[in-house]
């Protein structure tokens, strides 16, 4: 196969919204296949291909090389729909009660290092972007309101409330409130 070099090495700095980063110049060899595929999907989201090169190493450093080592699978959203819905009320609270809150918390800590609220919320609000689930965050009166549109039911939105008061109230002493419904879920909380 042909292999096409993407880039050459230097130093580059890039304002951020946030706060100037550097960022570096890399040269890769990618096979002509996956570079042409790469350029159709950048065309297709309306970026450049560096704009997508650096969301899929993102994606990587920040999810897709933790998911084998802290035990975790891809699963179709029909298929977690499906075995959310067979469960009652009770179920769905004690599973969430037995073993949902030390997973999640110990998964959020493998990943991010630590547990404390900035390091949790910021894996919560990962883990949300990586199941494609429409999120919107507000700030108001020093209180964090996150809107996550997920379309799993109401028992996935009972187990992640139930989780997350768990996790809020007893590791992170903070206190959270949730609006769950079938397709949607609300939690807010103070930092």
């Amino acid at each position: 196969m042909k292999n096409t070099l993407l880039m050459a090495k230097i130093p580059v700095y890039e304002l951020d919204a946030e706060q100037k980063k550097k960022t570096e110049t890399m040269s890769f060899r990618l096979d002509g296949h996956i570079l042409d595929k790469l350029r159709r999907e950048s065309e297709s989201q309306g970026i450049s291909l560096n704009v997508l090169a650096n969301k899929i190493f993102t994606r990587y450093v920040e999810w897709d090389m933790f998911e084998p080592k802290v035990g975790m699978v891809p699963i179709a959203k029909p298929i977690v729909s499906a075995l959310f819905e067979k469960l009652t009320e009770k179920e769905t609270i004690e599973l969430a009660n037995k073993i949902g809150h030390s997973i999640v918390s110990d998964i959020a800590t493998f990943m991010k290092g630590t547990l404390d609220i900035d390091s949790f919320v910021s894996w919560f609000v990962t883990r949300m972007k990586m199941s494609d689930f429409e999120m919107n965050h507000t700030e108001k009166n020093g209180r964090h309101i996150y809107i996550i549109k997920h379309d799993l039911g109401y028992n996935w939105s009972l187990y992640h409330k139930t989780v997350l008061e768990l996790i809020f109230n007893g590791i992170l002493g903070k206190k959270i409130d949730s609006e769950i419904k079938d397709r949607m879920m609300e939690i807010s909380f103070e930092r």
